[in-house]
């Protein structure tokens, strides 16, 4: 059985812890991995000189600077920095010590603000981004077109895959810097242990959106990496190699919220706060393209919120303060 190396970059959040749990039982497959203090990404030489010293044979490009919309509001130079020069620096360094398998993640955000539901990957350029994360999501279409140029230009294998909104183990719990779900159950918990009467929601519950588990999103991650090219290739169109994961199914938000009071125990009442702002009505991927590539989530939204909620609750010393 031939031996493959393969670099998870960013293993240590929450899609690359996944990706190298999806790996670690493989029998053909060595990881490396590194630390942000045993390796800079956004260090071009660095990141050269990594490559230059071991023998990869294949990237999941996973490291990245997310964050929710405060964060994205609140550190938009970082934002577009950070990941534009992360992404660069492996991309090109993979190409010159001639990896010739790389599979970059980005994102929904990718595309338009008013794009039709659900978002087939043609979207992508289509129209005017969320103002919120444009340059977030700007560094990210730079991902994907850094992958497209150097298949283009020199025949690599590249691939890129959008995920929805996901969750699970190692998300970040940060009462202000978090996404929905895991700001969702640490706040229903916490009332819970307070023993609160309600809870306000923000909005009025209706806008419509898509969850995966990160597990399944690294399950669909190493799916789509070990496609052979011809399959791969039958299913993207030139210039546009990126691929939707997600689950093809949403949820309201009021579901949502609701499903997030049971998987934590809260028994008061939840009150919305319609004075505060919906945002997009709908955002829901078009996942045609995977499933005819023979792949689909094993996560309902429910199981999935208890795997997150429990992984929390063996964690959350780390959350305190």
């Amino acid at each position: 059985m031939l031996m493959r190396t393969i670099f998870v970059a960013g293993h240590r959040g929450m899609v690359g812890a996944a990706i190298v749990r999806q790996l670690e039982d493989r029998e053909e497959v060595r990881i490396i991995t590194r630390t942000r203090n045993e390796l800079d990404l956004t260090n071009q030489s660095e990141v050269m000189t990594f490559f230059a010293q071991n023998s990869i044979d294949e990237v999941y490009l996973a490291a990245a600077k997310v964050g929710g919309i405060h964060a994205n509001n609140t550190y938009p130079a970082e934002f577009i920095y950070e990941n534009l020069m992360i992404e660069a620096n492996i991309i090109h360094a993979a190409h010159a010590n001639n990896v010739n398998k790389l599979l970059f993640l980005g994102s929904s955000c990718i595309y338009p603000k008013l794009a039709s539901q659900p978002m087939s990957e043609d979207a992508l350029l289509t129209g005017t981004l969320e103002e919120t994360n444009e340059p977030y999501a700007i560094a990210k279409i730079a991902g994907i077109k850094l992958c497209e140029s150097y298949n283009r230009q020199y025949g690599r294998d590249y691939r890129s895959v959008m995920p929805t909104n996901l969750y699970g183990p190692n998300d970040n719990f940060h009462p202000e810097n978090s996404h929905v779900i895991p700001a969702l159950l640490r706040r229903f918990h916490e009332a819970a242990e307070r023993g609160d009467s309600e809870v306000v929601a923000w909005g009025s519950g209706k806008p419509m959106r898509e969850f995966l588990h990160v597990d399944d999103m690294a399950a669909a991650s190493v799916h789509v990496m070990n496609l052979d090219s011809e399959t791969y290739l039958a299913n993207t169109q030139p210039m546009l190699s990126h691929i939707n994961v997600g689950t093809g199914e949403d949820c309201t938000i009021r579901e949502l919220v609701e499903t997030v009071a049971k998987v934590t125990g809260f028994k008061g009442d939840i009150v919305w706060d319609t004075s505060k702002p919906d945002g997009t009505p709908r955002k829901l991927m078009d996942v045609s393209r995977l499933h005819a590539l023979g792949w689909q989530h094993t996560y309902s939204l429910e199981e999935g919120l208890m795997n997150a909620y429990q992984w929390f609750l063996n964690n959350q010393d780390n959350f305190r303060g």
